[in-house]
């Protein structure tokens, strides 16, 4: 009877013990299980690199789409263009459309008012628009256009385009093509539109070349004056 009672009770501390072990194992187990990676989006979810690559080509497709609206309007003598595109801060899709714009001027005879839009809205004159205006002039030089003409030359910021119209101007004032223009005066408008350019072209190579220009036109414009 005494054996039949220790045996049971064997077996009651065996089991106890077999449910213990069981129990701490899956407690253990449970503690083992991680949380999700933050950068885990499920098994079918978008990857984000090839998202952002996405969106950057649906915008690069609506760049080159305005692109191509503003150059096609430029065809077709639209001035607005060119506010449009220089919204765009494209340096090269602006000068591409201005020099539609220009090349439709020339043909329509409208540069007058392609060069009243820039003068207004305070746009850039690149050098397409400064020749332009430049050989709009010698067709027909007075006093107002010369002054004109002087002021783009130096807006396109090109500092061979004004020390060419810079000789222009004094040889017409030479052979009496600028009788209402005064020596002083023009030296004046030659020293007044240089420092339009900026310094970078002031002090570059083709800029040292029109300083000695503008040097040698103000010894003949003063030594006309001083013989009147």
């Amino acid at each position: 009877m005494v054996t039949l009672f220790i045996t049971a009770l064997a077996i009651v501390f065996i089991i106890g013990i077999g449910f213990y072990f069981l129990l701490r194992s899956s407690a253990d187990s449970g503690e083992r299980v991680l949380p999700p990676s933050p950068d885990f989006h499920g098994l079918f979810a978008e990857n984000p690199d090839s998202s952002q690559a996405g969106r950057n080509a649906i915008a690069a497709a609506a760049r080159a789409s305005e692109a191509s609206s503003c150059l096609a309007r430029a065809r077709n003598g639209d001035i607005s263009a060119l506010h449009d595109a220089n919204h765009h801060r494209d340096a090269h899709l602006y000068d591409q459309v201005l020099d539609e714009l220009v090349a439709q001027a020339g043909r329509n005879a409208t540069l007058l008012s392609l060069m009243s839009y820039v003068a207004q809205n305070e746009l850039r004159v690149n050098r397409t628009l400064a020749i332009a205006v430049v050989n709009s002039w010698k067709a027909s030089p007075e006093r107002g256009s010369t002054a004109k003409a002087l002021h783009f030359a130096a807006l396109s910021d090109d500092a061979d385009v004004y020390r060419e119209t810079v000789e222009s101007a004094l040889q017409f004032w030479r052979t009496g093509k600028l009788p209402d223009v005064s020596g002083a005066e023009l030296r004046a408008l030659f020293d007044g539109e240089f420092w339009l350019l900026s310094s970078r072209t002031r002090s570059s190579g083709a800029g040292f070349v029109l300083k000695r220009t503008l040097d040698s036109a103000r010894s003949e414009l003063e030594t006309a004056r001083a013989e009147l």
